[in-house]
């Protein structure tokens, strides 16, 4: 029998986890954080080492309760990516099990920086698998990581091959045909498990109401250089901001930067983490750029910067949601010793994560730098999730019995149900979940 839990991503974007019971024995694919309700609880914006039970009272993490009878069934964990939201729950709950973390290189390294440095120790052994690689996780169930592009290195689809069928786990992902990092998406295994047989699509759903295809990695680097090289920026400061990790975006800006014969200098502590990680992993190296992680390093690298003349750096740091305590917010507010001057080039190289917090939080950081008078660009950017045509497209590869929409809010989910129904399938077959909730989808042979 096959019984599927939504512990968590059911009700929201974030705190994704989802438990599948194979007759007697439980896989859990990601377990991530909600990051907005983890920083209203903490007031920070990284990992600290808190109490676990709290932070699944706030909602900040899964709520594990749900699966608490499979407990002692558990046998493989398995983060798909590196993003907090899929796999920043680990430190705090992975413990609770008596098995293995099962991820890519990438995703690895992240995982174990996060316990390094905030000194927490977990008993379960960690294992790196190369993406297109297969493990046997006990005789009856094996897995497969499908490589699969995202926002950042080394994501994978996950399937599980049992006697059932294939359960495929889609979520993120996105179809770039032309990263500027690593392999473009792995469309031949796709389809051969599609004619093999998937029982069950588990897919990410943040972008099915948006009627396109999502661009590639190279159109951002494209919007990246136009602003970079084709704005005048003379004797004038660059700040950009984007996520910590996405490592594609973070080497173009570097390349960018030595085309305008400027050093580049990150600045935060995330930054250095996901740095280190894909240096670890041999994805790209930051040798050629200076990192600064704490407050303190930072105030003092600025003062030197100014005094040197700011149009020798570009400056990259945290900040891009607005998040109070991060490097641009105290930039803004000048708590870094560091005055923004008329002009000076502001690069938003993200989107907003559509949470009602960070969208009055980077309202209020934009109207902060508005008042500086200093040249905002924002929207630089693509997204690393499917929009509605990739969705349409992942069907028609792998053809799948039934499908779960996942990964975002009941407008998110529906849209992804009525792509599904659009496309000939049953309502029966299309699982409309809620976080805690569970379904039956084969019984016993």
């Amino acid at each position: 029998m096959i019984e599927i839990c939504a512990v968590g991503g059911y009700n929201e974007v974030g705190k994704n986890m989802t438990a599948i019971k194979i007759d007697n024995e439980v896989v859990i694919i990601d377990m991530g954080i909600h990051l907005e309700s983890y920083i209203k609880y903490t007031e920070d914006e990284d990992l600290l080492n808190v109490d676990p039970s709290e932070l699944i009272k706030v909602g900040a993490v899964p709520d594990i309760t749900k699966i608490e009878e499979w407990k002692d069934k558990v046998k493989a964990i398995i983060p798909t990516h590196a993003h907090l939201d899929h796999l920043g729950a680990i430190p705090y709950l992975a413990d609770n099990y008596d098995a293995p973390i099962l991820g890519t290189p990438f995703t690895i390294e992240v995982l174990k920086a996060i316990l390094k440095n905030e000194g927490i120790k977990i008993k379960n052994k960690i294992r790196k698998l190369a993406s297109n690689s297969v493990f046997q996780i006990s005789k009856n169930i094996r897995m497969e990581f499908i490589n699969i592009t995202h926002s950042t290195p080394q994501t994978v689809m996950v399937a599980l091959h049992t006697k059932y069928g294939i359960i495929l786990y889609a979520n993120d992902f996105k179809f770039d045909n032309f990263p500027t990092i690593g392999e473009k998406p792995n469309y031949k295994r796709m389809k051969e498990i599609g004619k093999k047989g998937v029982l069950c699509l588990i897919v990410d759903s943040t972008y099915s109401r948006s009627h396109k295809k999502t661009p590639s990695e190279s159109v951002a680097k494209e919007m990246l250089k136009d602003v970079l090289l084709g704005t005048g920026n003379k004797g004038k400061a660059i700040f950009v901001s984007t996520f910590s990790s996405h490592i594609a975006r973070l080497r173009s800006i570097v390349d960018l930067g030595k085309k305008l014969n400027r050093k580049v200098v990150f600045m935060g502590r995330s930054l250095e983490r996901y740095c280190t990680a894909s240096e670890k992993a041999g994805i790209a190296k930051f040798n050629d750029v200076k990192i600064f992680k704490y407050r303190k390093e930072i105030k003092k690298s600025l003062v030197k910067m100014n005094k040197m003349g700011m149009e020798k750096f570009l400056v990259v740091l945290t900040g891009h949601q607005g998040e109070p305590k991060a490097a641009l917010s105290r930039l803004a507010n000048r708590e870094l010793d560091f005055k923004l001057k008329e002009d000076d080039h502001i690069i938003f190289s993200c989107n907003t994560i559509p949470t009602p917090t960070n969208i009055e939080n980077r309202k209020v950081l934009e109207e902060n730098l508005k008042s500086q008078h200093v040249r905002l660009f924002t929207g630089i950017h693509v997204s690393g999730h499917a929009a509605r045509e990739d969705l349409r497209d992942l069907i028609s590869l792998v053809r799948p019995k039934h499908i779960m929409p996942a990964h975002g809010e009941q407008k998110m989910t529906m849209a992804m149900k009525e792509l599904a129904i659009e496309m000939g399938y049953k309502e029966k077959n299309v699982h409309m979940m809620k976080n805690g909730q569970r379904v039956v989808l084969q019984q016993n042979l």
